[in-house]
């Protein structure tokens, strides 16, 4: 009697090329789906959205042409434009604040672990956060100088204030006013992943971009050092402001006494944004790299 020796087929090893299925786009769709429950976001996304209504309502209101020259179309198209951004100065901080939770949160609630596990290369999650914070504050920040341009147009119009919203310069100044906020939420969330610390990357968020650019120009204006001024022109926030600025042409509002006007570096909306853009990358590499050689 003979028999027959039946060999097991080898069980399949799952390739290595197939992964765990964890894909960019199954990280942008987690990471968007945390950052929209998170009511911080909702809360500094609401802040951004009144405050800058609310000083649109504010500077239209209270402008009264009245008491000087007729304003022609690029004077009109100015105070358009100051209306619909007038609280950028304020909504940059939260936009900030913001970039830093969207990460030293994680490290706060233990979070980041859960993320890291799920994602064990970390650089595609990193990006995977900056991503969906970039995006949705540069159309949270559209919208809101959106509606407040929409709101305050009737009330320059009473007081004979009519722009050309068509305008080449009138359309840059608000699209870039909206990436400028997402570009300091970028700024901001870099300082968040390098420092793993709330207080601590907020702290160096609003210092770099609302302290030092007002202390500067004053020390230049008493000291007569011309190169603190164009040092200053380089801090991110008065080189973004560049990018939603009609008047590009004039100088930084503090300068050196007695300074030659031409020794001060003053710099365009395209330099401006480079400027800006610079600074961004180089701290959100630095967060990369941190966030690599680092533990959770």
């Amino acid at each position: 009697m003979t028999g027959t020796r039946t060999t097991d087929a080898p069980a399949s090893v799952p390739s290595p090329s197939r992964g765990s299925g964890v894909t960019f786009a199954r990280v942008v769709r987690s990471e968007w789906i945390k950052l929209r429950t998170l009511r911080s976001t909702v809360w500094s996304f609401a802040t951004i959205v009144v405050l800058t209504v609310a000083f649109g309502l504010l500077f239209a209101g209270v402008y009264d042409g009245s008491f000087g020259p007729e304003q022609d179309q690029s004077g009109q198209n100015s105070i358009a434009v100051v209306s619909a951004t007038a609280a950028v100065t304020l909504t940059q901080l939260i936009a900030a604040v913001l970039g830093v939770l969207i990460i030293s949160g994680e490290y706060t609630t233990g979070m980041i672990r859960s993320t890291l596990t799920a994602e064990p290369r970390r650089l595609p999650a990193y990006a995977a956060k900056a991503l969906v914070l970039a995006v949705s504050t540069a159309v949270i920040g559209l919208l809101a100088i959106g509606v407040t341009l929409l709101i305050t147009l009737p009330i320059l119009a009473g007081k004979g204030i009519e722009p050309d919203l068509l305008d080449a310069d009138v359309l840059r100044s608000l699209l870039g006013a909206a990436a400028y906020l997402a570009l300091i939420a970028l700024l901001a969330y870099g300082f968040g992943a390098m420092l793993r610390s709330s207080a601590g990357g907020i702290a160096t968020a609003i210092g770099l971009i609302f302290m030092l650019p007002t202390a500067l120009p004053i020390i230049a204006l008493f000291s007569q050092a011309t190169w603190i001024t164009n040092a200053a022109a380089f801090l991110p926030s008065n080189a973004g402001a560049r990018m939603y600025a009609l008047n590009t042409g004039e100088p930084e509002p503090f300068t050196a006494a007695g300074a030659d006007p031409s020794e001060i570096i003053t710099l365009d909306p395209g330099q401006g944004a480079l400027v800006l853009v610079a600074w961004v990358v180089v701290v959100l590499a630095l967060g990369a790299v941190l966030l690599k050689r680092r533990d959770a």
